[in-house]
């Protein structure tokens, strides 16, 4: 585990599955992580809604609603009443129309800032986008991040190879120690595969999901 080879196995196992996605395909992500764009107002607030509808949700799932959601905000605009016939969960339709009603302005902010750190800690005051959403968002957007989520901690902590560890994993809190193995792990990864982290990052991810890493 933990080498090129293996790495390129999961990627192109995935990819013959017919599962190379997030919220944009494998090789969106990879050139989007590579050579990052601006993104419009309008894009901005289509993927802070994708990470706020995936949370809790399988990736089939959450597209699907995703889709359904963004099309009647593109034809319709943002109402929470008319969003709620469609979504019954209150705290994400209002937080999806709250970004998408300011969407100029919150996407002006987000340039603004200079580095990642910042990005990352901007996109977590928005709302419903907590610590480990706002890396997923900002790796979405194109800064090159992990998603500290509880399979990535797993994954870290076995490449640490510290049993000791495992008692420190929170999806919730993100530990120091569980994060110093993370980057370590992704560290010794980029240096195998020459990849970005973000893409790594997404690819373990969707391994464990579909149940190629055994966790």
């Amino acid at each position: 585990m933990f080498d090129r080879v293996w790495f390129e196995n999961l990627d192109k196992t995935l990819r013959e599955m017919g599962v190379d996605s997030d919220a944009q395909s494998f090789d969106e992500i990879k050139d989007n992580l590579s050579h990052p764009k601006k993104n419009t107002p309008s894009e901005f607030a289509s993927n802070c809604a994708y990470v706020i509808l995936a949370g809790g949700f399988s990736q089939k799932t959450a597209k699907k609603i995703y889709s359904k959601i963004m099309n009647f905000i593109f034809e319709n605009g943002a109402s929470p009443q008319d969003l709620l016939k469609m979504f019954a969960n209150k705290n994400k339709i209002n937080a999806i129309c709250k970004i998408w009603n300011n969407k100029e302005n919150l996407c002006e902010k987000y340039y603004s800032v200079k580095t990642d750190d910042e990005k990352i800690a901007f996109l977590s005051t928005l709302p419903h986008i907590g610590k480990i959403t706002a890396n997923h968002l900002a790796r979405n957007l194109g800064v090159d991040v992990v998603k500290y989520d509880i399979w990535i901690q797993r994954l870290g902590v076995l490449y640490a190879g510290n049993p000791a560890l495992y008692d420190k994993i929170d999806n919730g809190h993100l530990c120091s120690d569980i994060k110093c193995a993370c980057d370590n792990m992704f560290t010794h990864l980029v240096d195998e595969t020459g990849l970005p982290r973000g893409y790594i990052d997404v690819v373990l991810w969707k391994s464990c999901q579909q149940g190629l890493i055994k966790l």
